[in-house]
């Protein structure tokens, strides 16, 4: 992954007074960490949206803050839904040296067999795994191919995935990432053989941080 660059500088400005600088063009963001204090800061919205745009939380980027580079982590994502824009980003600073514990979203891709072929469902489990590693070693994600997945009952564990040995995955190894399971149509018959075979039983049917700095 190409090293992200974000040149940052000092906020004074807080509080109901940042909708200024959103007017601006800036963004303003915090920055924290161990043994970092918070820190507000300001981005230039138009470049930072764009080095942002599908960086997960474990994507590691580097803040140039009056020429200093700090590593950090995005730690949350506030967006204005109506204009489509970011709001505000906390960083969290990280140190390269530390080892520092992470959730890594799980990520399916391919198709299975078993969908089209069986009319089979695909179920999910775990959507992202606990890892520990130093911080350049942390993946964006872990992408798992469903496209071996060929008859029901076909499952991906913890235990399946393939890791470089600087990440140790926390997750349990046993734990179910997805399996194939029989589609609805097979589910629904198969009630129904149930219920024509027993008489006279009862019927029984079975379900963000608030924003620290508002604009005016």
């Amino acid at each position: 992954m190409e090293k992200v660059v974000l040149q940052a500088t000092l906020r004074t400005v807080t509080g109901k007074q940042v909708g200024v600088l959103r007017r601006q063009g800036q963004l303003p963001a915090v920055m924290y960490g161990h043994h970092f204090d918070p820190t507000p800061i300001a981005l230039d919205l138009h470049t930072a949206s764009l080095a942002l745009a599908g960086l997960s939380s474990s994507s590691l980027v580097y803040i140039d803050l009056e020429g200093n580079e700090h590593a950090a982590l995005i730690r949350e994502k506030q967006r204005d839904y109506i204009r489509g824009t970011l709001k505000h980003i906390d960083f969290q600073v990280v140190s390269l040296t530390e080892k520092l514990r992470a959730d890594v979203s799980v990520e399916l891709i391919g198709s299975s067999p078993a969908v089209k072929d069986l009319n089979a469902v695909i179920v999910t489990g775990l959507t992202s795994l606990e890892v520990e590693c130093l911080p350049q070693f942390l993946p964006e994600r872990f992408t798992v191919d469903i496209s071996r997945l060929v008859k029901l009952g076909d499952a991906i564990h913890v235990r399946d995935l393939k890791v470089v040995e600087d990440v140790e995955i926390l997750s349990e190894p046993d734990e179910m990432l997805v399996i194939v399971t029989a589609g609805a149509a097979e589910e629904v018959e198969e009630e129904e053989e149930v219920v024509e075979g027993v008489e006279g039983e009862p019927e029984v049917i079975e379900r963000g941080k608030k924003e620290e700095e508002e604009e005016e």
